[in-house]
Protein backbone atom coordinates (compact mmCIF):
# COMPACT_ATOMS: atom_id res chain seq x y z
CA UNK A 1 0.00 0.00 0.00
CA UNK A 2 0.95 3.61 -0.89
CA UNK A 3 1.10 6.46 -2.85
CA UNK A 4 3.12 6.83 -5.98
CA UNK A 5 3.85 10.12 -6.97
CA UNK A 6 5.06 11.49 -10.39
CA UNK A 7 8.42 12.97 -8.78
CA UNK A 8 11.62 11.44 -6.56
CA UNK A 9 12.32 12.90 -3.52
CA UNK A 10 15.69 14.08 -2.62
CA UNK A 11 17.35 11.47 -0.51
CA UNK A 12 19.06 14.77 1.67
CA UNK A 13 15.00 15.64 3.20
CA UNK A 14 15.49 12.14 5.01
CA UNK A 15 17.98 13.59 6.99
CA UNK A 16 16.13 16.79 7.40
CA UNK A 17 13.26 14.86 8.59
CA UNK A 18 15.10 12.65 11.21
CA UNK A 19 16.56 15.77 13.08
CA UNK A 20 13.02 16.99 13.03
CA UNK A 21 11.72 14.08 14.42
CA UNK A 22 13.79 14.49 16.80
CA UNK A 23 13.02 17.56 17.89
CA UNK A 24 9.23 16.20 17.77
CA UNK A 25 10.35 13.67 20.48
CA UNK A 26 10.26 16.85 22.80
CA UNK A 27 6.64 17.83 22.93
CA UNK A 28 6.15 14.44 22.41
CA UNK A 29 6.91 12.37 25.58
CA UNK A 30 5.16 15.95 27.16
CA UNK A 31 1.92 15.35 25.90
CA UNK A 32 2.33 11.39 26.85
CA UNK A 33 3.16 12.57 30.54
CA UNK A 34 0.53 14.63 30.40
CA UNK A 35 -2.11 12.73 28.89
CA UNK A 36 -1.38 9.74 31.38
CA UNK A 37 -1.02 12.48 34.47
CA UNK A 38 -4.85 13.79 33.73
CA UNK A 39 -6.18 10.51 33.26
CA UNK A 40 -5.16 9.35 36.20
CA UNK A 41 -6.30 11.97 38.28
CA UNK A 42 -9.97 11.48 36.41
CA UNK A 43 -9.62 7.74 37.27
CA UNK A 44 -9.10 8.31 40.89
CA UNK A 45 -10.42 11.20 41.46
CA UNK A 46 -13.51 11.23 39.25
CA UNK A 47 -13.80 7.41 38.83
CA UNK A 48 -14.43 8.00 35.00
CA UNK A 49 -14.67 4.90 34.01
CA UNK A 50 -17.80 4.76 35.75
CA UNK A 51 -19.36 7.77 33.01
CA UNK A 52 -21.57 5.89 30.57
CA UNK A 53 -19.92 7.63 27.59
CA UNK A 54 -16.52 5.96 28.66
CA UNK A 55 -18.06 2.59 29.04
CA UNK A 56 -19.54 2.34 25.60
CA UNK A 57 -16.52 3.49 23.94
CA UNK A 58 -14.59 0.81 25.73
CA UNK A 59 -16.71 -1.68 25.30
CA UNK A 60 -16.80 -0.87 21.21
CA UNK A 61 -13.13 -0.85 21.35
CA UNK A 62 -13.40 -4.16 23.38
CA UNK A 63 -15.60 -5.82 20.91
CA UNK A 64 -13.57 -5.20 18.27
CA UNK A 65 -10.06 -6.24 19.67
CA UNK A 66 -12.04 -9.34 20.34
CA UNK A 67 -12.97 -9.79 16.39
CA UNK A 68 -9.74 -8.69 15.35
CA UNK A 69 -7.41 -11.59 17.39
CA UNK A 70 -9.95 -14.23 16.60
CA UNK A 71 -10.42 -13.79 12.89
CA UNK A 72 -6.23 -13.45 12.97
CA UNK A 73 -6.29 -17.10 15.24
CA UNK A 74 -9.14 -18.35 12.87
CA UNK A 75 -8.60 -16.80 9.33
CA UNK A 76 -4.81 -16.57 9.66
CA UNK A 77 -5.30 -12.04 9.03
CA UNK A 78 -7.70 -9.47 10.44
CA UNK A 79 -10.74 -8.87 8.86
CA UNK A 80 -12.50 -7.44 7.03
CA UNK A 81 -8.77 -6.81 5.61
CA UNK A 82 -10.31 -4.95 2.35
CA UNK A 83 -12.23 -2.76 4.06
CA UNK A 84 -8.95 -1.80 5.87
CA UNK A 85 -7.03 -1.13 2.45
CA UNK A 86 -10.06 0.49 0.75
CA UNK A 87 -10.02 3.23 3.38
CA UNK A 88 -6.57 3.19 3.65
CA UNK A 89 -6.40 4.15 0.05
CA UNK A 90 -9.64 6.50 -0.03
CA UNK A 91 -7.40 8.75 3.07
CA UNK A 92 -4.72 9.03 0.37
CA UNK A 93 -6.78 10.15 -2.12
CA UNK A 94 -8.79 12.29 0.15
CA UNK A 95 -5.47 14.51 1.26
CA UNK A 96 -4.52 14.59 -2.43
CA UNK A 97 -7.63 16.33 -3.68
CA UNK A 98 -7.74 18.47 -0.15
CA UNK A 99 -3.84 19.37 -1.43
CA UNK A 100 -5.28 20.49 -4.97
CA UNK A 101 -3.38 16.74 -6.48
CA UNK A 102 -5.22 14.56 -8.76
CA UNK A 103 -5.70 10.75 -8.61
CA UNK A 104 -4.95 9.37 -11.61
CA UNK A 105 -5.24 5.93 -10.53
CA UNK A 106 -7.05 4.15 -7.30
CA UNK A 107 -6.67 0.46 -6.81
CA UNK A 108 -7.57 -1.75 -3.18
CA UNK A 109 -8.32 -5.21 -2.57
CA UNK A 110 -7.58 -7.28 0.16
CA UNK A 111 -4.10 -8.39 -1.94
CA UNK A 112 -3.08 -4.39 -1.40
CA UNK A 113 -3.77 -1.40 -2.93
CA UNK A 114 -2.18 2.05 -4.02
CA UNK A 115 -3.39 5.19 -5.94
CA UNK A 116 -1.01 6.96 -8.15
CA UNK A 117 -1.12 10.88 -8.16
CA UNK A 118 0.79 13.81 -9.49
CA UNK A 119 1.17 15.01 -5.80
CA UNK A 120 2.67 13.69 -2.82
CA UNK A 121 4.06 14.48 0.52
CA UNK A 122 4.73 13.58 3.86
CA UNK A 123 1.56 14.40 4.69
CA UNK A 124 -0.40 12.53 2.15
CA UNK A 125 1.79 9.46 2.89
CA UNK A 126 1.12 8.93 6.95
CA UNK A 127 -2.33 10.44 7.18
CA UNK A 128 -4.15 6.91 7.02
CA UNK A 129 -1.96 5.84 10.20
CA UNK A 130 -3.23 8.46 12.41
CA UNK A 131 -6.68 9.81 10.33
CA UNK A 132 -9.54 6.92 11.47
CA UNK A 133 -11.68 7.53 8.66
CA UNK A 134 -14.44 5.49 9.37
CA UNK A 135 -14.39 7.14 12.76
CA UNK A 136 -14.74 10.33 10.93
CA UNK A 137 -17.48 8.83 9.28
CA UNK A 138 -19.42 8.23 12.50
CA UNK A 139 -18.74 11.74 13.59
CA UNK A 140 -20.07 12.96 10.39
CA UNK A 141 -22.73 10.90 10.28
CA UNK A 142 -24.68 11.45 13.94
CA UNK A 143 -23.73 15.30 13.18
CA UNK A 144 -26.04 15.74 10.63
CA UNK A 145 -28.13 13.13 12.08
CA UNK A 146 -28.06 15.92 15.44
CA UNK A 147 -29.65 18.46 12.76
CA UNK A 148 -32.52 16.96 12.78
CA UNK A 149 -32.57 15.15 15.85
CA UNK A 150 -31.44 15.95 20.01
CA UNK A 151 -28.95 12.59 19.96
CA UNK A 152 -27.46 13.93 23.25
CA UNK A 153 -30.92 13.81 24.66
CA UNK A 154 -31.53 10.54 27.29
CA UNK A 155 -34.62 10.16 25.92
CA UNK A 156 -33.87 9.47 22.59
CA UNK A 157 -33.37 5.88 22.08
CA UNK A 158 -33.13 3.20 19.10
CA UNK A 159 -33.24 -0.36 20.62
CA UNK A 160 -33.55 0.65 24.49
CA UNK A 161 -29.98 2.66 24.52
CA UNK A 162 -29.86 6.08 24.00
CA UNK A 163 -28.66 7.42 20.59
CA UNK A 164 -25.52 8.91 22.08
CA UNK A 165 -24.52 5.51 23.48
CA UNK A 166 -24.33 4.52 20.20
CA UNK A 167 -22.55 6.73 18.98
CA UNK A 168 -19.50 6.23 21.34
CA UNK A 169 -19.91 2.44 20.72
CA UNK A 170 -19.30 3.18 17.02
CA UNK A 171 -16.61 5.49 17.78
CA UNK A 172 -14.93 2.84 19.48
CA UNK A 173 -15.28 -0.03 17.14
CA UNK A 174 -14.12 2.03 14.11
CA UNK A 175 -11.38 4.05 16.51
CA UNK A 176 -10.24 0.01 17.30
CA UNK A 177 -10.39 -0.74 13.61
CA UNK A 178 -8.00 1.87 13.08
CA UNK A 179 -5.34 1.26 16.23
CA UNK A 180 -5.23 -2.35 15.38
CA UNK A 181 -4.59 -2.46 11.62
CA UNK A 182 -2.04 0.41 11.67
CA UNK A 183 0.09 -1.59 14.37
CA UNK A 184 -0.61 -4.36 12.00
CA UNK A 185 0.62 -3.43 9.35
CA UNK A 186 3.36 -1.17 10.03
CA UNK A 187 5.92 -3.61 11.18
CA UNK A 188 4.85 -5.00 7.47
CA UNK A 189 7.34 -2.59 5.99
CA UNK A 190 5.23 -0.25 4.88
CA UNK A 191 6.76 2.15 1.88
CA UNK A 192 4.51 5.26 3.01
CA UNK A 193 7.22 4.95 6.20
CA UNK A 194 10.13 4.29 4.58
CA UNK A 195 9.93 6.68 1.79
CA UNK A 196 9.86 9.47 4.10
CA UNK A 197 12.21 8.18 7.37
CA UNK A 198 10.75 5.46 9.19
CA UNK A 199 11.88 7.21 12.33
CA UNK A 200 10.44 10.23 11.46
CA UNK A 201 7.01 8.47 10.02
CA UNK A 202 6.30 6.99 13.59
CA UNK A 203 7.13 9.48 15.75
CA UNK A 204 4.21 11.48 14.09
CA UNK A 205 2.32 8.18 13.54
CA UNK A 206 2.59 8.44 17.35
CA UNK A 207 2.28 12.12 18.40
CA UNK A 208 -1.14 12.52 15.96
CA UNK A 209 -2.73 8.88 17.32
CA UNK A 210 -2.09 10.71 20.99
CA UNK A 211 -3.57 13.70 20.07
CA UNK A 212 -6.89 11.94 19.10
CA UNK A 213 -7.00 9.73 21.58
CA UNK A 214 -6.76 12.28 23.73
CA UNK A 215 -9.33 14.27 22.10
CA UNK A 216 -11.63 10.76 22.73
CA UNK A 217 -10.66 11.25 26.35
CA UNK A 218 -11.67 14.37 27.34
CA UNK A 219 -14.73 14.24 25.00
CA UNK A 220 -15.86 10.98 27.10
CA UNK A 221 -15.11 12.58 30.47
CA UNK A 222 -17.38 15.51 31.08
CA UNK A 223 -15.21 16.54 33.71
CA UNK A 224 -12.07 16.61 31.94
CA UNK A 225 -12.04 19.62 29.52
CA UNK A 226 -9.51 21.13 27.08
CA UNK A 227 -8.73 24.34 29.03
CA UNK A 228 -7.28 21.93 31.78
CA UNK A 229 -5.59 19.79 29.65
CA UNK A 230 -4.10 22.81 28.60
CA UNK A 231 -2.77 24.06 31.38
CA UNK A 232 -1.38 20.77 32.85
CA UNK A 233 0.84 20.47 29.85
CA UNK A 234 1.52 23.98 30.31
CA UNK A 235 3.03 23.50 33.60
CA UNK A 236 4.94 20.12 32.37
CA UNK A 237 6.76 22.11 29.55
CA UNK A 238 7.78 24.69 32.20
CA UNK A 239 9.17 22.14 34.37
CA UNK A 240 11.07 20.76 31.34
CA UNK A 241 12.41 23.95 30.32
CA UNK A 242 13.05 24.58 33.56
CA UNK A 243 15.10 21.04 33.88
CA UNK A 244 16.82 21.83 30.27
CA UNK A 245 18.07 25.44 31.38
CA UNK A 246 19.37 24.17 34.86
CA UNK A 247 21.66 21.64 32.75
CA UNK A 248 23.02 23.82 30.45
CA UNK A 249 24.14 26.47 33.38
CA UNK A 250 25.50 23.92 34.64
CA UNK A 251 27.77 22.89 31.90
CA UNK A 252 30.19 25.72 33.02
CA UNK A 253 30.55 24.42 35.69
CA UNK A 254 31.43 20.85 35.03
CA UNK A 255 34.44 22.25 32.65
Amino acid sequence: MGVAGFFARPVRTVWVKRIAASFLLVPAWQWTKTFFIVFTHASTERAVWLSEEFWFLGLGAALWTCWFFASIWTLGQPQPLRAYVFGHELTHAIWVWLMGGRVQKFKASSEGGYIVTNRSNFWIALTPYFYPLYTMIVIVFFAIVGIFYNVTHPDVKVLWVPVSQWMFLAIGVTWGFHFSFTCWMIPKGQSDLSSHGTFFSLVLIYFVNLVLITLFVIVSDRDTTFRGFAHELSLNCESFSAWVVAGLRQLPAAR
